[in-house]
This record gives structure tokens, sequence and C-alpha cells, in this order.
């Protein structure tokens, strides 16, 4: 042990197997150090409670939310306030997500090049059909819903953007994972107890990967009552200007009275609208080749 102003200061040193350093947990700053954790887990918490229908928010119904006292969620709001990730009303005294949010979102540049170009297609494909226009991502094993055009005339579906459906119940779902390349799709069916939403749900494995099979040789994807009775759809794969499919577009009407040949003269018009917007992200598909004589 060496002094340096009287003060005793251990020498320098390996640290030994399990021996805990100044910011371990059993040290005084691991408490610090919990409290920060947890104050960025409710920051994104509050985040991402105002997706969906929920544009504005007040300290009340924020500390609701979260499960936090009002003097705690207002520091909360007046941080991220600060920072520019949420703005607030000085007349209402309500909160909304601010500007730097929007810069956040606009920098997933795939989200955002697809937004552009698919809402005008699919409002094409909504007006021609009457039918409920949505496009997905696979995000793991559920299909999450992240673009969407109703009508009048059909049902509400789902709730909201930002849904999310286990992927082998739904048209777009099974597309997404059809065109998985295949050591993915093997990883992610491994130990995949499929789950049911209805009786028609596929829920056998060797079942759905034959339903893969059948979806990447006709292009396109169909479900009769498979995510909730009364519901159906036919969905196609989007692909970007490296032809990887990034996500699917799906049409969707009720299904009563609606046999499965009904059903599938939908196909075209989704086919039509996916490869319209895939055109829109740079893809071109390869050129056939004619057959000599």
């Amino acid at each position: 042990m060496s002094q340096h102003a009287g003060r005793p200061v251990l020498a320098s040193r390996d640290m030994e197997p399990g021996e805990q350093t100044a910011h371990s947990p059993g040290s005084p700053d691991a408490p610090r150090q919990h409290s920060n954790l947890s104050s960025v887990a409710s920051a994104a918490r509050l985040l991402k409670a105002f997706a969906g229908d929920r544009r504005e928010m007040g300290v009340t119904e924020a500390a609701r939310t979260l499960g936090l006292g009002k003097s705690t969620a207002h520091r909360l709001l007046s941080t991220l306030t600060q920072e520019g990730l949420l703005e607030r009303d000085s007349r209402s005294g309500v909160y909304r997500l601010g500007l730097s949010m929007y810069v956040l979102g606009r920098s997933v540049s795939t989200y955002s090049v697809l937004h552009e170009v698919c809402v005008p297609v699919m409002d094409q494909l909504r007006a021609a059909t009457k039918g409920t226009v949505q496009v997905s991502v696979l995000d793991g094993r559920d299909a999450v819903y992240v673009e969407r055009r109703e009508t009048a005339a059909t049902l509400r579906l789902f709730g909201r953007v930002g849904h999310r459906l286990a992927a082998n119940c739904t048209g777009s779902g099974k597309v997404l994972l059809a065109y998985l390349p295949p050591a993915q799709l093997d990883a992610l069916m491994d130990g995949w107890e499929l789950p049911r939403r209805t009786a028609n749900s596929i829920v056998d494995p060797t079942e759905l990967l034959a339903e893969l099979e059948r979806i990447r040789k006709r292009g396109w994807a169909e479900n009769l009552d498979e995510a909730e009775m009364g519901v159906a759809s036919v969905a196609s794969p989007i692909r970007d200007e490296s032809g990887t499919v990034v996500a699917a577009i799906s049409l969707v009407v009720p299904s009563r009275d609606l046999s499965a040949d009904a059903l599938r003269r939908y196909s075209r018009p989704c086919v039509d609208a996916a490869a319209a917007i895939s055109r829109r992200l740079g893809y071109r598909p390869p050129t056939q080749e004619k057959d000599t004589p």
C-alpha cells in the first residue's frame, strides 16, 4: 500500500474473479445506477404510450399510465421536453411527441421510404376493392402492421397501426415467413409452439411449412378465419431494390358468405399492388428469356 497526501491508496492490480468494482451491484453506486436505468425504462414506456390513437397526454394521465407519482411523471415529461422528444402545449399544458421524435423516426429509412411509396398504391387498392388494406413487416415471429387504410364498408380490424399478430395466423405473416432465407426460417421455426387463435389457425409445423411452399410457388397467401373469425385476407410480398422481401401488403374483407374461390379472386389486385410498391422501391424482376424455337 502506498501513501499519497496522507491517504492510503491501493496499488494498481488486476481484479480477482468475483471481486466487486466500484460500480458493481454491491457497491454504494448500485442504487443510483438502478435508479438511472429505471428512469430510462420509464422514459421509453412513456414515449411508446404516444403510439396509435393517443396523441396527447397530461401529467395525471402520464402518472397513471406509468404507475408513478405526479411529481415524478412531471419531472420525466419536463426532461423529455428539454431534449426535444416531447413538446408542451402552453395553453392546455398537455404534451405530445416533439420534433426530435420525428427526426428519429425519419432516420429509420426503410420504413419511412416504405410509407412514402405504399400509401398511394394502398389507396388505389382500397378504392378498387372496397376492402381494408394493410402493410406489415416481420418482427421475430410476429407480423406488425405499419400502414393501414380502412373503408367505411368493412369491419374495423385489430385496432390500430402497430398491432401485432403471430405470423402463422395471418396472410401477410405467412408471406413474410415464406420468403425468409432458409437458414433464418429454420432458426425461427426451431422450438416455436405455433399459437392458435381460431379453429382454422395452422398450428402444425409440417402443415405450415407446406403452406409456405405453396405461397412461394404462387406468389401470394390466403387467410380464411385463421386469425379472427369473420375475417379473410389475401397477401403478397413487397420487395426492395435488391429483391429482398421487406414487407407484405394484405387486402382484408369480411369472410361471411365468402367461399375460398371468391376470396382468391382478390389475389390478382393484391399481387398487382405489391408489384407496384416494389417498383417504387426500385425492384426490377429478372427478365425471362423466351425459349428459342
